[in-house]
This record gives C-alpha cells, structure tokens and sequence, in this order.
C-alpha cells in the first residue's frame, strides 16, 4: 500500500469546536478499523515553531515560523492507500469531518518513478 501525507490547512488561531474534535475522533476510528491509519497529530500554532538553519555550519536558530502566511498546517494525517481514488476519498472525509480544507500529497515512494 502506498502512504499519503494529509496537511490540515487552518486560517484560524480559534480551537477546533467539540463537535469538530467528535469527527474528527470518529474519523480517526474509522481509519484504524479500515486499515488506513499509520500516524496521525495535531501541531501547535505556528508562533510556537523555530526555524533551524544548520547549512553553513553552526546551526542559526530563529524564532517564528518559516513564512508568515494566513494559512498553516494545523494538523496531519499519515495514511496508507491502495490507490489514489481510496486516499483521495479518506482526504474528501478528513476535510468535511474537520471542518478545514486539507492537502493530499503521497510519499515518493508511492509515485512511479516517471513522476517523481
């Protein structure tokens, strides 16, 4: 099976509602039961990250995210997949049950190797 990343896009610093966490909690279930789920987490606001930059040598460490943007990746889920139409269909239910649009996107490993 093949795995798939799916990206959370949040343009919100509000919490997810507790009938958005319900959902997605059920969401979460169904993935286990089916056998699509490899990992999944939510991730803190992007204030809270810290750009490292270790390419020159000692490493520069900078506070903030990488780019100001009005949208983040709030949370994501790792999945695996027989195809694309089956990752794209779990993508389509992560999206209406979290109430946020979201980005699916495989792991090179699930493309042939023409698309890569």
């Amino acid at each position: 099976m093949a795995q798939y990343l799916i990206s959370v896009l949040d343009d919100t610093t509000d919490s997810a509602t507790a009938e958005e966490m319900a959902a997605t909690g059920a969401f979460n279930e169904q993935l286990q039961a089916e056998g699509h789920w490899v990992f999944a987490g939510g991730l803190a606001l992007p204030s809270t990250a810290t750009v490292v930059d270790g390419r020159d040598g000692e490493a520069v460490f900078s506070d903030g995210p990488y780019l100001e943007s009005k949208e983040y990746v709030g949370g994501f889920w790792i999945i695996e997949a027989l195809h694309l139409d089956v990752a794209l269909r779990l993508a389509a239910l992560a999206s209406k049950d979290c109430n946020r649009r979201v980005e699916l996107r495989p792991f090179l490993g699930a493309l042939p190797m023409s698309t890569r």
